[in-house]
């Protein structure tokens, strides 16, 4: 399940930085689910084209990703915003103002990511 949540948010990130003819692969394999047999003979290719252009996908959205760190970022910030809702529910329980602090620093750090 990781793994198919990866792809997908690579893809998200980076997959208009792909070919038109990658896209539908790629498309195909991880978000339609269909095998490399029926992508190949769908599109007119080989089984092992489908396999080759799999990797090579995978590869070059790694690539950008190790480039530019935005899905990283993102489930950071994700992270971060998950915890801020925690501590505002947290907060209208106890009325604690050390939860207030807390926010802020999470919200400071979320704004430099």
């Amino acid at each position: 399940m990781k793994k198919i949540v990866e792809r997908a948010l690579l893809y998200d990130f980076y997959g208009e930085l792909l070919t038109e003819h990658q896209k539908q692969i790629y498309e195909d394999v991880v978000f339609n689910d269909l095998s490399f047999s029926e992508v190949a003979e769908e599109r007119g290719i080989s089984r092992q084209g489908v396999h080759d252009l799999m990797k090579r996908c995978a590869r070059i959205l790694q690539g950008y990703e190790e480039k530019l760190g935005l899905v990283e970022k993102f489930l950071k910030t994700q992270e971060k915003v998950k915890e801020i809702h925690r501590l505002t529910r947290e907060f209208r329980l106890t009325e604690d103002k050390e939860l207030v602090f807390r926010i802020e620093e999470l919200s400071a750090e979320i704004s430099r990511l």
